[in-house]
This record gives C-alpha cells, sequence and structure tokens, in this order.
C-alpha cells in the first residue's frame, strides 16, 4: 500500500472482530514505531505491549473510571485483541542533552520549547497506527485518565521513568460499521483554508 493510501484510509476504530493479530504483525509495527525521529537520536520511548486476554482485561480494569463503568465506547474497545501503550522517557532526554555535542550540561528542562519525549513517543505512535492499516487491521489512540496513572503502573510494573502519553487498540476492525459516522468523526475535517497559513497568519 502507498503510504497516502494509509494516510487517507486511517481512521480510529472503536470496536472489533473477534480474530486474533498474529504476533509477527505486532512486531512489524513496533518494529516501524522505533523509526519514528527522536531529538538527538535519544529514543527515549518504551511500549508495552498486552496481547493476552488476561493482560488486556485488566488493562481495561485499572484505567477504567469506576470497577462497573459501562459505555458504549468501553463495550467497543474492550473488544480489541491487542492494546500497546507507548511511554515516554524524559530523563533520557534531558541526559541526551547534557552531552558534549549538546552541551546543556544543567538538564534544564525549561530549555525544550516542547516535551519532545511525548512528541516523539507520539510520532511513534502515528507510525503503528499507519502500518496497522497497510497490515489490513484498524487501531485507535486514546488517554488513560491520569487519576489512573498510578493503578496502571503498580498493575503493570512501570518504572517511575517512563509515563504514558496515552494508549493504541489494535485489531481487525468489525464489519457492523461501528462508530463510523457517529460522534467525533461526525465533525468532518477542517477545510485547508482554514489551518494552512502562508507567508504570515
Amino acid at each position: 500500500m502507498e503510504l497516502v493510501d494509509a494516510v487517507h484510509r486511517r481512521r480510529m476504530v472503536r470496536r472489533y472482530a473477534p480474530d486474533p493479530v498474529d504476533p509477527a504483525v505486532v512486531d512489524r509495527l513496533l518494529a516501524l514505531a522505533v523509526r519514528a525521529p527522536s531529538a538527538g537520536f535519544a529514543q527515549g520511548w518504551a511500549f508495552l505491549v498486552l496481547d493476552r486476554p488476561e493482560d488486556v482485561d485488566r488493562f481495561w480494569n485499572v484505567t477504567s473510571p469506576s470497577p462497573g463503568a459501562d459505555s458504549r465506547w468501553l463495550r467497543g474497545m474492550r473488544t480489541a485483541p491487542v492494546v500497546v501503550v507507548p511511554m515516554a522517557g524524559k530523563q533520557a532526554y534531558l541526559d541526551r542533552y547534557a552531552e558534549p555535542d549538546k552541551g546543556w550540561t544543567d538538564r534544564d528542562e525549561s530549555r525544550w520549547p516542547a516535551p519532545y519525549w511525548q512528541l516523539d513517543t507520539a510520532m511513534a505512535s502515528l507510525l503503528v497506527l499507519l502500518g496497522a492499516v497497510d497490515e489490513g487491521l484498524g487501531g485507535c489512540f486514546f488517554g488513560i485518565p491520569v487519576d489512573r496513572l498510578p493503578a496502571f503502573g503498580d498493575a503493570f510494573g512501570v518504572p517511575a521513568s517512563h509515563r504514558p502519553i496515552g494508549a493504541m487498540t489494535l485489531g481487525h476492525p468489525a464489519t457492523d460499521g461501528g462508530e463510523a459516522g457517529r460522534g467525533s468523526r461526525g465533525r468532518g475535517r477542517r477545510p485547508m483554508d482554514q489551518v494552512v497559513h502562508r507567508g504570515r497568519w
């Protein structure tokens, strides 16, 4: 598949078919992720792959707002056979830019115009989502509620050095249409002339 086709076909899938995902496909998607750019080639990202039913269930149990939480969104998302949690490691960036060729020896976070450890991990996540389209799969990127992050970290032994920027479900899209045409997707895309400015704003 051409890149432009994958970009145009990519959408957030919120309901999945029961078919399993080949672990080799997940490995190929992660191999794409680590090809993403990173400031100073710091590569501070990490990816937690949950592809056993018990691990996926534990993820939803510890990240849901309450033990009995139920919604159309949760019911659909819980059908995903794979959850990948991309995590950003800030210290790798602060340390990298304190090396002689960069020279910010104080490791001052305020020097960064944006948290590149999060941006780079987000770019890696987009490569997973585009790769999923190329593999005939669907995916959805979503946030983990802030107040559930400690429980998530405890449940999966995540070190304090890494913080999730979100999570991604992966699987074969359900053929019943799922959430198509409803919710956020119904808003449509903003026209180019509203978001692109040439020469000056």
